[in-house]
């Protein structure tokens, strides 16, 4: 467990559309076998260090012939972003994929400063 000092917890929250690859004929689409999307979120502010983030999907459109296979995490998170990475496998056909996360962590202080 990480445990932050009350008064400074940041807590940022958005939504990301990763692809609506059923538009142009997308990878997603029309591919088969392991394709990956990945996409950079940046935050707002950048938190004092890495925060924790969750990340879930909160639209989804497939193709009902297919086996719906995902896996969404967050990748390389740092003080001022991370990545949403996206992956499927197989013959699942994903028309579109929207993607929602949260950072909870330390906020900078105003009295945090480094002299060098």
């Amino acid at each position: 467990m990480r445990r932050l000092r009350n008064h400074l917890v940041g807590v940022e929250q958005g939504e990301v559309v990763l692809f609506s690859d059923y538009l142009d004929g997308g990878e997603m689409w029309t591919g088969e076998g392991q394709r990956i999307v990945r996409r950079r979120v940046e935050f707002d502010e950048a938190y004092s260090a890495a925060p924790m983030v969750s990340v879930h999907l909160s639209m989804w459109d497939t193709d009902s012939n297919t086996n719906m296979r995902a896996d969404v995490t967050a990748d390389d998170v740092g003080p001022v972003g991370f990545d949403i990475v996206f992956a499927t496998w197989g013959d699942t056909r994903w028309a579109r994929v929207r993607v929602g996360w949260t950072a909870i962590g330390e906020a900078k202080d105003e009295d945090d400063w480094q002299l060098y």
